[in-house]
């Protein structure tokens, strides 16, 4: 995988320079295919909503996106450490392993 930096991703700026990640094709398609499934989940939870479902029934299915939620993040970080992460070590630079540290503790609170 190899990171380039960028000023700007998305048009939403950070304190640094952001790195853009190249996935490979079949790496895009979990992530997308996961993010689609939770798309697809909260359209549902809108519907039940609408129709005046049970608290707890739609409880259940927020239950589940957030799992779902947290899948993509398991596989997004797994990725993440297994690319950018270990490249970065590899050539010398240990910027990475601070930043992944930092956001370890801001997903974690």
């Amino acid at each position: 995988m190899e990171a380039k930096e960028t000023k700007q991703i998305t048009g939403m700026e950070t304190e640094e320079a952001c790195c853009r990640t190249e996935r490979t094709p079949a790496e895009q398609k979990k992530l997308l295919i996961r993010l689609k499934t939770v798309e697809g989940q909260i359209r549902g939870i809108q519907k039940m909503v609408e129709a005046d479902a049970y608290c707890p029934d739609i409880l259940m299915q927020v239950s589940a996106v957030s799992n779902a939620l947290n899948s993509f993040n398991k596989l997004l970080l797994a990725s993440h450490i297994r690319g950018c992460v270990s490249d970065d070590i590899r050539e010398g630079r240990d910027g990475k392993v601070d930043e992944l540290c930092t956001m370890l503790q801001k997903l974690m609170k």
